[in-house]
């Protein structure tokens, strides 16, 4: 007896388009013996597929059990109906739609298949910068609009030779229906430029460029989210050169490796590592240097306050040629002068690089969207990102337990999306719609015009991809962030203020599923707190609806605000200012000039531009600078930086601390610690055996905190959040402190601990107090309380 005919109209969301999903309906299609149709439309990818019952049911199974392995499907649905008599099965043209649900894939590293052509002398793409297929290439960066076409992205402007249109159009073709394919013939091409932007008439750019960068020269070099300044990483005066031209004191280069083989080299890679390293995200990860490397690399050149060094793998065509020719590592960091956004625009390069680069290795594809690389670390075998990028963005997010936390009614799509603006430091945004929440790209530091204008360029593209219109905005309750002024100009919109340490907290609880509540404990630098002062070592229980203030560190002055982050040395003097029991040491005063310590001593007494501060960041600062080994910081977090590196990891030493109750709440004093530490120097113990004992103490102090909290709330979940945090030893040491106590402990792992993470916590919270009508009205940015 013959198997009834059917026919199922299929919808799939989540990573469907750019990504060879189509092919791989159409080649299971004609697998199964089934006709239809399969198309991209702006929910992901539908098709109707008919054929006999077992048949469609086989198709179905292995539609889901095996996708294209850079696909993700988020959601899959199919409805029966009767047969209409397909003849064949096809892949039909993109249909647009008025709500856009497409999860577009992120860029890709180029595959072996590419490298092996790009290696061939007989293959038509030999050498050619610019190959791919299905199975890689650039995505999110030259995407303009979904769905997912070569018509709306940047390659729109090369028309397919006849060679590749025959690719194009053929299913047995590993290229058909790969969006930016190209060859020499119809594609984009590289140019190199001489440092006034006059291009240098040459047949292989690629290999010329490389000969420069052996010969010392810094290069710009355009990758696939914007330019590098590149150089030879094994040649100290180059890289000493690069230094100092982009103005760079001490804060670390990356480097790209030829091969996997060169990075085990000068590094210890865990599994782990190594499979961040080969995956096709292409991040930069942080590893161990080895004591060897020092003879192949100028290390202390490279990364000069710590033995890890941020090495990735070439994930471009163009970057792959360039090591074609003897080269292993090159120091591949972003191209912006220092505290500006990445270069990406081709007629800007020459001009915003100026006087840094020798040449310029350009190219004809638009990038559209620029994007930092992602810089990432393994702690514990698990993923511990440091700034998410290229490679993660824009995958979604799922705030289910955001939603089940709210205790309201059945969720129901079709709410006001929610746009959370972030921090001013290493920003991001995050746009909700649904319950799925995108996480932008790197945005950087809001210090200046261009990196403001790059935030408001990437909301505006993030609302087109995705169909977005946020109706509700979250941001930062402190005023003075540009982000939150950006906020403050948006009339007719509900607004959400956060405040920071919550929205660490949340960030947390979001990337982890995690409904809560739960204890919170947020380290960082500086975040403005509901009473006005700046914040920072805090211990919260609550969830995402809110939070109670259970501890936190005592408030110290911090002097001249700002000024104090870059010079350590002032919060060393405050904490010394702060406990009239600790004797001024003479070895400290004599490295600070007179007349500076005066102005900021009389600062500290007198209380003038000294905001009150319980910042664990703070504190580190002022144990760095009190052991001699950062007075002055040249990059954000240098001086925990040093004092992590210089720490005994083995010492089980802890300095006494005071906890008391202060207006209902527990409240930490460093001043016992700060005074034996002192003594400790005066009488000459190693800074290795006070470092070590310094970070242990903070390990201490968080684990019994936790634990009156968990005796007076009932709390066992604890969520570790802030900047600080990326102190990989306290990290280790906090852990293992609340492990043997019997605590579950929530690390970040999706989205990174520092600011960065922000802004999918603002979201987090704002769509929880969304759900629950709480905060649905116009508000002010907040300000300041009264005195």
């Amino acid at each position: 007896m013959l198997s009834e005919v059917i026919r199922v109209d299929v919808q799939v969301k989540g990573i469907v388009q750019g990504v060879g999903f189509r092919p791989f309906v159409y080649r299971l299609a004609h697998q199964h013996d089934l006709k239809g149709w399969v198309t991209n439309d702006a929910s992901g990818v539908r098709l109707e597929a008919e054929g006999r019952s077992p048949d469609i049911d086989a198709f179905l199974l292995s539609l889901r059990a095996s996708p294209p392995p850079l696909s993700h499907i988020e959601e899959l649905t199919a409805e029966v109906h009767s047969p209409i008599g397909y003849a064949e099965f096809r892949i039909k043209e993109s249909a647009g739609a008025s709500s856009h649900e497409v999860y577009l894939s992120p860029d890709i590293c180029v595959c072996e298949d590419c490298l092996a052509e790009l290696k061939d002398p007989d293959n038509r793409r030999f050498r050619y910068p610019y190959i791919n297929c299905t199975n890689c290439g650039p995505r999110f960066t030259i995407t303009v609009q979904v769905p997912y076409d070569r018509k709306h992205t940047t390659m729109r402007d090369f028309q397919l030779c006849p060679d590749c249109a025959k690719e194009y159009h053929d299913p047995t073709d590993r290229r058909f229906h790969a969006q930016p394919v190209a060859c020499p013939v119809c594609g984009p091409s590289v140019s190199l430029l001489d440092a006034s932007g006059k291009r240098v008439d040459l047949a292989d750019a690629a290999a010329c460029a490389a000969e420069r960068l052996k010969s010392g020269a810094i290069l710009a070099v355009k990758g696939l989210g914007g330019y590098h300044l590149a150089c030879d990483a094994t040649q100290e005066t180059a890289v000493r050169e690069l230094r100092s031209r982009k103005r760079r004191d001490g804060k670390p280069f990356a480097v790209m490796a030829d091969t996997l083989e060169t990075v085990l080299r000068i590094c210890a890679v865990t599994e782990k590592e190594r499979e961040l390293l080969t995956s096709p995200k292409r991040p930069i990860v942080l590893l161990p240097l080895k004591t060897e490397a020092r003879k192949l690399l100028p290390a202390d050149t490279l990364s000069p306050d710590n033995n890890m060094l941020g090495v990735m793998l070439p994930y471009t065509p163009l970057q792959h040629l360039l090591f074609q020719d003897g080269l292993e590592l090159m120091v591949m960091t972003s191209g912006n002068r220092s505290g500006e956004p990445i270069v990406y625009r081709d007629k800007e390069v020459t001009s915003a690089l100026q006087g840094i680069a020798d040449y310029y290795l350009v190219g004809d594809l638009p990038i559209h969207m620029r994007t930092d690389d992602t810089v990432t670390s393994v702690f514990r075998e698990r993923e511990y990102i440091i700034r998410r990028s290229r490679g993660y963005v824009p995958y979604p997010f799922d705030l289910t337990a955001v939603v089940q936390s709210a205790e309201v009614k059945p969720y129901k799509s079709g709410n006001s999306p929610i746009l959370a603006l972030g921090g001013e430091l290493k920003n991001t945004f995050c746009l909700v719609k649904d319950r799925k929440a995108f996480v932008s790209h790197h945005i950087g530091d809001l210090d200046n015009l261009e990196t403001l204008d790059s935030l408001i360029d990437g909301v505006a593209h993030f609302g087109r991809i995705f169909a977005a219109e946020a109706g509700v905005l979250a941001y930062d309750m402190h005023p003075g962030y540009r982000s939150s002024q950006y906020a403050s100009v948006h009339k007719n919109i509900v607004k959400i203020p956060v405040q920071h340490h919550h929205a660490h907290i949340a960030s947390c609880m979001a990337e982890n599923g995690i409904s809560g509540p739960v204890i919170g404990v947020a380290f960082d630098g500086t975040g403005l707190g509901e009473d006005g002062h700046v914040w920072g070592g805090e211990f919260f229980a609550g969830d995402y609806g809110g939070f109670e203030r259970m501890a936190h560190f005592g408030y110290v002055p911090l002097p001249g605000g700002d000024a104090a982050v870059k010079e350590p040395w002032r919060m060393a003097l405050s904490y010394l200012l702060n406990d009239e029991g600790t004797e001024l040491p003479a070895h400290w005063l004599s490295t600070i000039e007179p007349y500076k310590r005066d102005i900021v001593n009389r600062q500290i007494l007198q209380r003038i531009n000294t905001p009150l501060t319980s910042s664990v960041g703070r504190l580190f600062d002022a144990v760095s600078s009190l052991t001699g080994l950062c007075h002055y910081a040249e990059y954000e977090g240098q001086a925990a930086i040093r004092l992590e590196r210089a720490a005994d990891r083995e010492t089980s030493r802890i300095y006494p601390y005071e906890v008391k109750a202060v207006q209902g709440r527990l409240e930490i004093g460093a001043a016992p610690l700060i005074r034996e530490l002192v003594l400790e120097i005066r009488d000459g113990r190693s800074i290795s055996g006070i470092s070590g004992a310094f970070h242990r103490t903070l390990a201490a102090i968080v684990g019994d905190i936790c634990i009156r909290i968990r005796s007076e709330r009932g709390l066992n979940e604890v969520a570790l959040s802030g900047g600080v945090f990326q102190n990989r030893l306290l990290l280790a040491f906090t852990v293992d402190e609340l492990e043997r106590n019997g605590f579950r402990v929530w690390l970040h792992s999706k989205v990174p601990a520092n600011d960065g993470g922000l802004s999918l916590g603002q979201a987090a919270i704002a769509l929880g107090k969304y759900l629950t009508q709480e905060g649905m009205r116009e508000s002010c940015v907040w300000q300041y309380p009264e005195k």
